[in-house]
């Protein structure tokens, strides 16, 4: 039996990286989890660590940590490295910043497990530079340098990996643009098995999401607002509500923040849940399909490879209402032949009893060629 460790950014809530390193520790019980900041609460903590704690960096301990970590930014690389694992003979690094960067010697084996290269250093540099005021000024100037160390580092570390597994290929091609380095993909786990396939529809639409502006939620209001003999529900909070709300149309429902099981009748009444975000994966929109839910989604990103069979959803082409709009009535012409049972099915393909399977057959195919060399 390997001794392994896990490598994950921080752990401050159950989102959608958390979710693969409860599969991760699922796999490998025993297997130490290492992390810039463990403040999970005790019933995160019973489901992504099995109750046990992280071992966190000297970050941790640095005032303010537990709300503002990530202003700490530019220490991040310089922490990371600081773990000494040369105990294990394979490290399992979840990454979508610093994780990959861990230092490992020629007698480990080191697979990451990819989110996205560090998307505020490359894919979205400007847009987060726009959105944070850092355009200008000595904080934009500030920022722009420290994020060009950032790219510098990330581009060095890349070549700790032995082998990366993309969460797509829409990151797979990321992951080849920026690093220069090969990956196989295999799907995060969606828990499909918490949702229940429905087939009695309601007359309404439904998206779901954090408000902010990369998830273009204001492209499907303005299109429904649109169409007012069409109905849109809309439930999430966040930074952009105020501007949602102000465009809505009165057939559109903002809804806020809803509880799981708010959510999930939600997603089982709609007869199509829209999805507009360029996203590296999209759980929400595998969730959906769980019960039974038609999607129509931007035909970008990952969302364009679940929802890529015709028999469970229809695809846009761009992020704008007309394009959206245009979806929506492509559907309509052809909804009777959506089938819930069917679409339920297709999303058990990414369940997590799935992913842990994959995840297991690699590591262990690249483990026992990389120490039977070592013999």
């Amino acid at each position: 039996m390997l001794k392994t460790a896990i490598v994950h950014e921080w752990l401050v809530n159950y989102a959608g990286s958390e979710r693969c390193v409860e599969s991760f520790t699922n796999i490998w019980k025993d297997a130490p989890v290492f992390t810039l900041v463990d403040f999970l609460n005790e019933a995160e903590r019973k489901i992504i660590l099995k109750g046990r704690r992280a071992l966190p960096s000297f970050i941790q301990k640095l005032p303010f940590a537990k709300t503002q970590h990530r202003k700490y930014l530019p220490l991040f690389p310089f922490a990371i490295e600081q773990f000494d694992l040369n105990a294990y003979d394979l490290v399992l690094s979840s990454s979508h910043a610093v994780a990959k960067g861990v230092l490992t010697n020629s007698n480990q084996l080191h697979i990451c497990y990819c989110y996205t290269p560090m998307r505020y250093a490359w894919d979205l540099y400007h847009v987060y530079l726009k959105e944070a005021g850092l355009l200008s000024g000595i904080s934009g100037l500030t920022a722009k340098m420290i994020l060009h160390r950032l790219r510098a580092w990330d581009i060095i570390s890349s070549n700790r990996v032995d082998h990366f597994i993309a969460i797509s290929n829409h990151i797979s091609k990321r992951i080849k643009k920026t690093y220069n380095r090969e990956s196989v993909v295999i799907y995060p786990p969606v828990d499909v098995h918490l949702f229940e396939c429905s087939s009695d529809k309601e007359e309404f639409y439904l998206t779901a999401s954090r408000m902010v502006s990369y998830k273009r939620i204001d492209i499907i209001v303005d299109a429904f607002t649109s169409m007012p003999d069409k109905k849109l529900v809309v439930i999430g909070d966040g930074s952009e509500m105020k501007k949602i709300k102000a465009k809505a149309g009165k057939n559109v429902e903002i809804l806020g923040y809803q509880e799981f099981a708010v959510l999930k009748s939600y997603m089982q009444k709609a007869k199509a849940f829209i999805f507009a975000a360029e996203e590296d994966f999209g759980i929400i929109v595998v969730e959906a399909m769980a019960c039974g839910t038609p999607v129509i989604a931007l035909n970008i990103g990952g969302a364009s490879e679940t929802v890529n069979d015709h028999k469970v959803g229809v695809l846009f082409s761009h992020q704008t209402p007309e394009s959206v709009k245009e979806a929506v009535l492509k559907f309509e012409a052809v909804q009777d032949k959506f089938d819930p049972a069917y679409i339920r099915n297709h999303s058990l393909k990414f369940g997590r009893d799935i992913f842990e399977d994959k995840i297991k057959q690699f590591i262990k195919l690249k483990s026992d060629e990389f120490f039977s060399e070592k013999k």
